[in-house]
């Protein structure tokens, strides 16, 4: 948990509502903090920080960032420790259709992944662009580098490397709505990434979350994350499912 620490100081203190880079402010921040507790002849912990940032650097650029922690521990052994950080730079986002360029990078401690990398670049359609609701849909591909400290997999035909690099195409698909005149929130992103060297590579991630407001900066947060990878370590789920209860906190 010490590790936690470091890292919430090391993020920007930034994910609400998820921030829209076609947004006319110059800069958005929010941070989402959720999990659960249990004492007693059983200790289990989950938490989970959700950070995003968006800035407009120049007139027509903005980046953002998204960043997130996730820590489980169960009977005081640790089961998660993963980051994940997602950055990009729009061009021209206020348009209908606008370019991007992404990295990532990425560590996941129950399957095994030291670092994970991705370079790429795409383009996003802005399907629905309102200021209080909104729903886009970006096609990518990326050059991607995986790092994992074991070298037997799910897949025997990947055995023997602890290093499996590839590139992929990736359809995302992210929103925001306001229901019954504001007092819920729907937001979500997702995104399917196969390989397009390989059949058998490839991933699917689901984050949905649900927000009621309690004041002008603060709402009270339901999270449910999903994620399929097709490419695990020998014994493992290619499944999780995490369900986070929690607030966020936004500075719009």
């Amino acid at each position: 948990m010490k590790r936690f620490l470091f890292i919430l100081f090391v993020f920007p203190i930034c994910l609400s509502a998820q921030t829209n880079e076609s947004d006319t402010l110059k800069l958005q921040a929010g941070l989402s903090l959720s999990g659960i507790f249990q004492g007693g002849n059983v200790q289990t912990v989950i938490f989970r920080v959700n950070s995003d940032l968006s800035y407009k650097p120049w007139k027509k650029w903005v980046f953002k960032t998204k960043n997130s922690f996730v820590y489980q521990e169960f009977g005081k052994q640790k089961a998660d420790e993963d980051i994940l950080s997602l950055n990009f730079l729009y061009f021209n986002p206020e348009r209908k259709i606008y370019p991007l360029l992404l990295g990532f990078v990425s560590t996941n401690y129950r399957r095994r992944i030291n670092v994970r990398s991705l370079l790429g670049g795409g383009v996003t359609f802005q399907v629905l662009s309102k200021k209080e609701n909104w729903l886009k849909i970006a096609l990518s591909s990326e050059y991607e580098q995986t790092g994992f400290t074991i070298d037997t997999f799910n897949r025997t035909v990947y055995n023997g490397n602890r290093s499996i690099n590839t590139l992929r195409g990736t359809v995302w698909i992210s929103g925001k709505y306001q229901l019954f005149d504001k007092k819920l929130i729907l937001i979500h992103e997702s995104y399917y990434q196969p390989s397009l060297r390989r059949g058998d590579n490839y991933r699917w991630r689901a984050d949905i979350g649900i927000e009621l407001p309690l004041r002008k900066f603060l709402n009270f947060r339901i999270n449910y994350l999903h994620t399929f990878e097709s490419i695990v370590a020998e014994g493992q789920e290619q499944e999780d499912r995490l369900l986070t209860f929690g607030f966020t906190l936004k500075n719009y």
